[in-house]
């Protein structure tokens, strides 16, 4: 018996090794119009019909709110910017991952791959899908809250679709993401051509006085930035697939050039709209702003609204799924994580392990989590890392003159980039002080004993454990390693 099971099991290292030397690269199937598809389709999701009420709450009148908006779309873009001369730079997937590698070694972009891993990324994707469930639940529960635990559910649904159609197909998901951002178009045309008609028939009462009763200060200005900013998250999305796209040197800033100014005018003149039918008041006492506009505005054909407010903030959901996938394959490559979350599937040339491994996280925080909990936990996060890279764009115009750039912009956008970023990480701090943001401190620095223990100092007994691990997962999912990783 035990002859058999060696024989066995040498069959299994042999094949093994023989599979690992079919290997293969992440193919280049995105063009310039997927690329605007990805950026528009990531931003534009549950944000808009969620973040209306609490950047209102902030500024307390019309006029700053509107011009709020306007300010993130320009933080958005000039950071976008930032990212494009990055990714040009440095061709390789995992957005902020191989940038922090680059400026300021393995510790920073360690830490940026483990929070983002186990924080950011799968937060945003739980966040996303909750919105979706809550908007698709609601309908059958007219009256009140849909229960909880059906939210959730139909969520963790969400979240295995998404996964298992990225993990399919790069061209499947990509076909998912160009259909959904479409139908999110429909929706946001439908809005802002309604409230435009409604203001030239003359209904401009709400924005008479519209900056009266403003009572501005700068952890309220911080808070509302956060707010908008959460509803821009995803600026940077086309950076984690720069291995994917073609001619990125063109494809990349040229997306962004185009989809991010495009989401900045859609999201000031759906506040307009919103605005048009709602006075500041009426606004916050909304349950769902998009919603109630449909409601006055669009009736009987009412319900148009929260069908296609579920298409975008699934499409968000994809993108969101999409991208953040890359990130957990670059930091596998690299050694920071398990190898297997490296591989590339046969068959489909996705980073399957990668996606599954993001899909298992996020429907983790789907149970005990909420949205406002999540958000809170993610933009701390994000904006730290965020301010973090671009600073490093700064550090390496000095430490890495010899690295070709494609693209080079002004160094006072990411100066103030960078300052911009350590604003918006201090002043929700400063003004409403909570625990979420001492728990996420600490479960960064966390990340610093497995660096050492696992990548840093690979102990013998964590590699007979890993070993067999990463060859039972490769065979049972049909993965191989890529050719190599990018310069």
């Amino acid at each position: 018996m035990q002859e058999t099971s060696l024989r066995k099991r040498r069959e299994d290292e042999k094949s093994l090794q023989s599979t690992e030397l079919k290997t293969t690269n992440l193919q280049k199937e995105l063009g310039l119009f997927s690329g605007i598809c990805i950026i528009v389709g990531t931003i534009i999701g549950s944000g808009i019909f969620i973040s209306p009420k609490s950047v209102l709450s902030n500024t307390e009148a019309v006029g700053p709110c509107l011009i709020i908006w306007a300010a993130c779309g320009i933080l958005a873009t000039l950071g976008a910017l930032c990212f494009a001369e990055l990714g040009t730079m440095i061709t390789k997937s995992g957005g902020e991952y191989p940038y922090l590698m680059e400026a300021f070694g393995p510790i920073p972009a360690y830490l940026f791959s483990w929070t983002s891993l186990f924080v950011i990324k799968p937060s945003s994707f739980a966040i996303i899908c909750l919105s979706f469930s809550e908007y698709v639940s609601s309908p059958f529960y007219a009256g009140c809250s849909p229960p909880q635990v059906v939210v959730k559910f139909l969520a963790a649904a969400a979240i295995l679709v998404i996964t298992m159609v990225n993990a399919l197909s790069v061209r499947l998901g990509s076909y998912v993401q160009n259909v959904f951002t479409a139908a999110k178009l429909v929706i946001v045309a439908v809005i802002i051509i309604s409230g435009l008609v409604l203001l030239a028939q003359g209904n401009t009462k709400n924005f008479e006085n519209s900056f009266e009763g403003t009572k501005l200060s700068v952890g309220a200005i911080g808070l509302a930035f956060y707010n908008g900013l959460w509803a821009y998250d995803g600026w940077n999305q086309l950076n984690y697939i720069t291995e994917e796209l073609e001619n990125p040197f063109r494809n990349l800033p040229l997306a962004i050039i185009i989809g991010i100014p495009l989401v900045t005018g859609c999201y000031i003149l759906m506040n307009v709209s919103y605005f048009t039918v709602m006075t500041a008041t009426e606004l916050l006492q909304s349950q769902a702003v998009a919603v109630t506009f449909g409601d006055r505005v669009l009736y009987p054909a009412s319900w148009v609204v929260p069908l296609f407010v579920a298409f975008s903030t699934i499409g968000a959901a994809n993108g969101s799924c999409f991208t953040a996938g890359r990130l957990v394959y670059v930091a596998g490559r690299e050694g920071h994580m398990l190898k297997v979350l490296s591989y590339i599937s046969v068959k489909r040339l996705t980073p399957a392990p990668a996606i599954i491994f993001h899909g298992i996280i996020a429907t983790i925080y789907i149970i005990p989590g909420d949205i406002n909990s999540l958000v809170n936990y993610f933009s701390f996060a994000a904006w730290l890392f965020y301010g973090l890279t671009i600073s490093g764009l700064v550090v390496m115009r000095f430490t890495r003159k010899e690295l070709k750039r494609p693209i080079k912009v002004p160094i006072v956008i990411p100066v103030v980039v960078t300052l911009l970023s350590l604003f918006l990480v201090l002043a929700p701090i400063i003004s409403m002080p909570a625990w979420e943001y001492l728990y996420c401190v600490l479960f960064m620095l966390s990340g610093l004993i497995f660096y050492f223990l696992f990548v840093r100092y690979k102990f013998g007994w964590a590699q007979k454990i890993s070993k067999p691990l990463t060859m039972h997962l490769q065979m049972l999912m049909e993965v191989v390693p890529p050719e190599e990783a990018p310069e």
